[in-house]
């Protein structure tokens, strides 16, 4: 079966001869919930960015990126379609990439961008179908009710669920996350990585997320890639990742690791609703 992702000898090197990334070969299957973890700067963002063809790797390698059997990047060159091949994935930022000035619902429309006619984007301009599926997607992360604030009004972990409600919206098949919940209370923190997870087993959405917490890995990813300096020092099974293996693969820098509290698990785990507030589409401005 061809994987969701595939990734061999990748290379990146930044000015100044640093190795942000060092010969990466990683297939990750169709439906997966994996983790990179690893201290900073070890080159977790680096890798998500060149999966998701915002980077090109070093033009002196051989470094391959697919997504479902399609070309993002090969020999250093981003591909020719890569628009087209990057509608299919959903990038989730720390900072939740927003534009603050616009209501959420218009935010979450954003993912709708790459199928739509450049006069409607440029206007902003949405089917009723359109914000239906919007707001059903608000709905689904649990903030239907703020669709009409702007998104600056929201607290940081609505900004991240509403950036996670733009990917439904898009499509996305692959979810690429970057620290998602790295500035993020308990609380929000523990909402988003069950929203990641419910998404990658209702949808079977391939999702991918770094993390600096490996009890949140071991939470929530069965599966682990732990990156060390720019190259794949572990891949396998997150309930592996025991103290004493940690030390063995990053040596003094393991407990920088393992010294980052899990505040997720912290929280009592019995399962609460969701509060979503009724909520009525604003169809009004659709066709």
């Amino acid at each position: 079966m061809i994987p969701a992702i595939r990734i061999h000898a990748l290379d990146k090197t930044f000015p100044g001869g640093r190795h942000a990334l060092k010969d990466v070969h990683l297939d990750i299957r169709i439906g997966e919930m994996v983790a990179l973890i690893g201290a900073s700067g070890s080159g977790k963002s680096t890798l998500l960015r060149h999966i998701a063809g915002l980077v090109a790797a070093d033009r002196t390698s051989q470094g391959l990126v697919q997504i479902h059997g399609k070309n993002i990047q090969h020999g250093g060159r981003i591909a020719a379609d890569i628009r087209k091949s990057r509608s299919g994935v959903g990038f989730v930022f720390q900072q939740f990439n927003l534009v603050e000035r616009l209501p959420v619902i218009v935010n979450v429309l954003a993912g709708t961008l790459h199928r739509v006619p450049l006069w409607r984007s440029l206007l902003r301009w949405f089917t009723r179908a359109e914000i239906a599926g919007g707001v059903e997607a608000l709905r689904r992360v649990g903030i239907a009710d703020c669709w009409a604030q702007r998104a600056g009004t929201l607290s940081g972990g609505q900004q991240q669920r509403a950036a996670i409600a733009r990917a439904l919206v898009q499509g996305a098949k692959v979810i690429l996350a970057d620290e998602p919940i790295a500035s993020l209370d308990p609380e929000s923190s523990r909402n988003v990585m069950d929203i990641l997870a419910r998404v990658n087993r209702e949808d079977a959405c391939t999702v991918v997320v770094s993390l600096h917490q490996v009890n949140v890995a071991i939470k929530y990813c069965p599966r682990t890639i732990a990156l060390h300096q720019g190259r794949v020092v572990y891949d396998g099974a997150s309930a592996a990742l025991t103290p004493a293996l940690l030390r063995e693969l990053y040596g003094a820098e393991a407990d920088d690791i393992l010294s980052l509290g899990d505040h997720i698990t912290s929280l009592q785990d019995a399962p609460r609703p969701a509060r979503v507030a009724p909520w009525r589409a604003p169809l009004a401005q659709a066709a």
